[in-house]
């Protein structure tokens, strides 16, 4: 395994969930960190609680800009990027014919969209440098559907997509790991717009995974040696759901 101590990476997402959790792992680990996310009030907490060194950065991720001002703060702050976690989403659902139109707008802008631009903001520079990770957040969602879930489903096969595309295209020097979760205890249920489908989701929080789980999967594969890439990880809980 390969240290992480004085590597700097940017979470985006950062102030809840598995972005919160993940910055908690790499930051024991000793990297410096740049926590992304629109609730800044969240991040000044959570860059202060940190052990190792840290900054807050207030980013939309559907604002192109605000991203690419996140990865110009890493450098102007630690001098180096070394990767890229990029947590941000959203999980809107209905069922089609309900047609939440600026619903299926707003996954699309989030879990598609802020993915790209967290990838576009660093991915020259690593490249540039030769090496360095992006780590992307899916779903087990990206692999298959369910009733009022057909967009938030496409939105997290896109993140695949993404994710197999970009290794395809610049793997031999940039490593790409898609992490595929299944339920996790987070705050993402709060964002389903269905009452049914949102309690059902909240009911599964008996077997469901804690976010340190999936945190600790990125740092198993943000500390691989150079020369070792962990492409896909899918976690599930042991209980079927």
């Amino acid at each position: 395994m390969t240290a992480l101590t004085n590597k700097t990476f940017i979470i985006m997402g950062a102030s809840s969930g598995i972005g919160e959790a993940t910055a908690h792992r790499l930051s024991s680990e000793g990297a410096q960190l740049v926590l992304a996310a629109r609730r800044t009030d969240r991040l000044d907490i959570l860059a202060r609680a940190l052990p190792a060194p840290a900054i807050a950065c207030a980013c939309d991720v559907v604002n192109r800009a605000d991203v690419d001002a996140v990865a110009a703060a890493a450098l102007e702050r630690f001098g180096r990027i070394d990767g890229i976690v990029n947590c941000a989403g959203i999980m809107p659902m209905s069922p089609l014919a309900k047609g939440r139109v600026e619903d299926w707008d707003r996954l699309i802008d989030v879990n598609i969209r802020g993915v790209l631009h967290g990838i576009n903001a660093v991915l020259g520079h690593l490249i540039a440098q030769g090496h360095g990770d992006i780590v992307n957040v899916g779903s087990i969602a990206s692999f298959r559907t369910f009733p009022s879930g057909a967009v938030y489903s496409a939105t997290k096969f896109a993140v695949r997509a993404i994710g197999d595309g970009l290794r395809a295209e610049s793997g031999d020097v940039v490593r790409v790991t898609t992490v595929y979760p299944g339920p996790v205890a987070s705050e993402l249920a709060e964002t389903v717009g269905n009452d049914q489908l949102r309690d059902h989701i909240k009911g599964l929080e008996a077997v469901a995974l804690p976010a340190g789980a999936i945190a600790d999967a990125i740092a198993f594969a943000l500390k691989q040696p150079a020369g070792t890439s962990i492409d896909d990880i899918t976690i599930n809980p042991t209980a079927r759901f």
